[in-house]
């Protein structure tokens, strides 16, 4: 029997192994925090699944999301990051990494994680949507605006209230699943459990 999925991962293994495996699992670790924080920045005017292309070259480029190491980049490091065919060549994009790595560090310094800080967001717990289709579920939120609003207020960028949405989801702060999605109830199990 073939499993519904929602749709906007298609049947591109990469999407669908993503789609199965990542998105919308509620995450607590700093680190991959950050990685999603910057992939999420990268992929602005871009499809998701270019990104997760490139997603073993931006590890490798950027120090396996050191957000510490990141945040002490300069102009050598980022003209070297601009000549690497493996990532998105974008200056802006780039320097925004440095930026958003520096205040990473300082939330971190503020609330003792990443984590902690963000998960105030949702209350500590995701938010369970129940969309039938995926034409329902809007491109920001009050809490994306709001989490926006505080990241580009501590010297963020690329983090813009629909960015931050798609954050948000990829980290499982929201279970966007729609609900015939065969990932919808076993998320929402996990939510429960936390």
């Amino acid at each position: 029997m073939t499993k519904t999925r929602c749709s906007w991962c298609g049947d591109d293994p990469l999407y669908v192994h993503y789609h199965d495996s990542e998105w919308g699992v509620p995450l607590h670790d700093d680190r991959r925090l950050f990685e999603f924080l910057v992939l999420e920045g990268a992929q602005a005017g871009l499809s998701w699944i270019t990104i997760l292309r490139k997603r073993k070259n931006y590890r490798r480029a950027f120090d396996d999301f050191d957000p510490r190491r990141i945040a002490g980049y300069g102009e050598k490091e980022i003209e070297g990051l601009l000549s690497n065919p493996g990532i998105i060549r974008n200056r802006l994009k780039i320097a925004s990494t440095v930026r958003n790595a520096r205040a990473f560090l300082e939330i971190q310094g503020e609330y003792g994680s990443f984590d902690a800080y963000l998960w105030r967001f949702v209350d500590g717990r995701p938010k369970q949507n129940r969309w039938k289709i995926i034409q329902e579920i809007p491109a920001e939120t009050s809490e994306s605006k709001a989490l926006s609003k505080d990241l580009i207020r501590r010297g963020g960028s690329f983090v813009g209230p629909t960015i931050c949405y798609a954050f948000m989801q990829a980290v499982g702060m929201v279970n966007d699943h729609v609900v015939e999605c065969f990932r919808h109830a076993p998320i929402a199990a996990i939510s429960l459990s936390d």
